[in-house]
């Protein structure tokens, strides 16, 4: 099943079956184990047949009892047991070997589907509701194929023997045996299969995902919670989600509370159903000692055949939420990575052209939709600066972004070196493009691996290197365990002037042609923002840079500034050229330059007001 697009054409228990199947040689050796287990737990309810019938042949005087034939059929049935309980723990042991083969298997395949889909399916998706697909619908697959397969076939091969033996003993009771179990199993199928059954699991599922990503969520934010005073109650959405799922829990509770009832009284009460009818065979004929025994019989079978079915209801249940799952699971699989060309080209340089793109955001139909670009058109050359400045949501980190190809653009084309950007292969493409992010993340490792997950390769020595170079050296040497400390829980947390100057060192490391900042200082103090501009020099020397520009004064010295608003370049040129066109550039560097004598005075602000 390496191939995507056959993924999901099954669904519910075949797909799981499908999934399953993935490591047949164990499952089969599993399957074969939990029937030779259950068949031998068939065995001490044949002992107790054959004991009795000894007893009842000697009722009138059981010192005439074959004592042999009763010990042999005794230890028969403990043995049987003890073997039984061997072939049991040979199955598990192959279906948890199968199971923990799929689930890394599953996991590393969703992975590597995540990371080839475009950037549009993440910003859609919460993240909570991916991390449930992840980990708890995954961990349920595994929970099926290690417990629940091997149960389910000695579940169901119990029974069928039991009633197999019974209909051979005697149909008129099997019959009145079986008519309950059938209907229990119906009723069982309409509740948990039914359609108000169906759309159960799928709130079940949908009010656990809002309840994840609002978790998620309501931990992330938790600066602005404590500064706010929110609890868990007044955070409106992770409140709204809990109750929701609370909701549904007691709504499902009762749905299923009467049929659960019955079904279980049912398969716990067969004797009701075989004692009337055996009573009544055995009063038509009451010297038919066989009869008798043959009742005998059912009545100690009738308890061990409830075991099995109650389980199966448990697995019927259980296997309708983790059907559920993997649905959701393989609507993962179901989306469409971006295209990948078999045979990749590679550009000849790493200038940047834009030729007429145009890109939206969504799927919308055409006449309604929102244009983030329209009709792009511009070269970066190569070993230059070109910036990009433009009021908020004009489109700036849209083109940024679409350069590493994180989207496809709707219409026109990319091109790096002379190269359609759809022709280079992904792999290429990032090899060839570093990203600098304002809000910058680091895994939780040390910093050493932070920074080297620029280039896998390089050694301890570059790795310092590239540190020195992005002024990171001093502060990285002061920690605790210096290049060895951990960031995140349980480590050390870095000032965002700090964590973005470890990003810069990751960049150096990586040393690709072809930069793209968003602007790195937006948010650094004075003193980092002075570290962070000596670690930017070093990274753009020789290399293609496109920078979204916040802070004009950084960009004065650009090759070319681009001025984008409404999704389309509207000047473009050098500063002092831009400035002397009085557009909107002009208008941006005059708030730019009154932003930076602004200060804050109770006078000033009056004026203001009163102005």
């Amino acid at each position: 099943m390496n191939n995507t697009t056959e993924i999901g054409k099954k669904t519910g228990i075949p797909r799981l079956l499908e999934i399953a199947g993935e490591r047949k040689g164990l499952l089969i050796l599993s399957g074969i184990l939990s029937v030779i287990s259950t068949l031998l737990m068939f065995v001490p309810f044949v002992a107790v047949y054959f004991i009795v019938e000894e007893l009842l042949k000697n009722a009138a005087n059981p010192a005439l009892s074959d004592m042999v034939h009763i010990r042999r059929w005794s230890l028969c049935a403990l043995y049987s047991l003890l073997i039984s309980f061997l072939f049991f723990f040979g199955s598990t042991m192959a279906s948890h070997i199968s199971a923990f083969r799929i689930l890394y298997g599953l996991r590393i395949r969703l992975a590597n589907h995540l990371a080839k889909l475009p950037m549009g399916y993440h910003t859609r998706q919460s993240s909570g509701a991916i991390k449930k697909t992840l980990e708890l619908s995954v961990e349920k697959i595994e929970g099926f194929i290690a417990h629940q397969l091997p149960d389910l076939v000695g579940a169901v091969a119990l029974p069928l023997v039991m009633l197999t033996a019974m209909f051979i003993l005697d149909w008129r009771m099997a019959v009145a045996c079986a008519i309950p179990i059938v209907a229990a199993y119906l009723l069982q199928s309409i509740v948990f299969y039914g359609g108000e059954g169906k759309e159960a699991m799928k709130h079940y599922h949908d009010a656990l995902e809002n309840m994840n990503a609002a978790g998620v969520e309501y931990v992330r934010g938790m600066p602005a919670v404590k500064v706010f005073g929110l609890t868990v109650n007044t955070f409106l959405r992770f409140s709204r989600a809990i109750n929701d799922y609370r909701d549904w829990a007691v709504k499902y509770t009762k749905y299923c509370k009467r049929p659960y009832i019955v079904f279980t009284t049912i398969l716990t009460s067969l004797l009701s159903f075989i004692l009337p009818v055996g009573i009544l065979l055995i009063s038509g004929s009451p010297e038919n000692q066989a009869l008798a025994l043959t009742l005998m019989l059912f009545l100690v079978l009738a308890p061990g055949l409830s075991t099995p079915m109650m389980k199966l209801m448990y697995l019927g249940g259980n296997m309708r939420i983790i059907s559920e799952g993997v649905e959701r699971m393989d609507e993962i699989f179901a989306q469409k990575p971006l295209a990948e060309q078999k045979v990749p080209k590679i550009p000849e340089g790493y200038s940047i052209e834009f030729e007429d793109v145009s890109f939206s955001y969504d799927d919308k139909d055409v006449a309604t939709r929102t244009e983030a670009l329209v009709c792009v058109s511009f070269t970066a050359q190569e070993k230059q600066i070109t910036a990009l400045v433009g009021p908020s949501g004009s489109g700036k980190s849209t083109i940024a972004s679409l350069i590493p190809r994180f989207w496809d653009v709707s219409s026109g084309c990319i091109r790096i070196g002379g190269v359609d950007i759809r022709e280079m292969g992904t792999e290429n493409l990032m090899e060839l493009v570093s990203f600098v992010f304002q809000d910058v993340h680091l895994f939780y490792d040390t910093i050493e691996e932070n920074i080297r997950m620029g280039n896998a390769n390089a050694t301890r020595e570059q790795v310092i290197e590239a540190a020195k170079a992005a002024c990171c050296h001093e502060f990285i040497e002061n920690l605790p365990w210096g290049y060895s400390t951990k960031i995140g829980e349980g480590g050390t947390y870095l000032s965002g002037g700090e964590a973005q100057r470890v990003a810069i060192a990751r960049a150096i490391l990586k040393n690709s042609p072809i930069l793209v900042l968003d602007e790195a200082t937006a948010f650094a103090d004075p003193e980092n923002e002075t570290k962070i501009q000596e670690g930017l020099s070093a990274l753009i020397r020789g290399k293609t840079v496109i920078i979204i520009a916040h802070r004009l004064s950084t960009i004065r010295e650009a090759d070319q500034i681009l001025v984008v608003d409404g999704g389309q370049i509207v000047e473009s040129g050098k500063h002092d050229e831009l400035i002397k066109n009085n557009g909107l550039y002009n208008r941006m560097w005059e708030a730019h330059v009154d932003a930076g004598d602004w200060s804050l005075s109770k006078d000033k602000k009056t004026k203001a007001v009163n102005g």
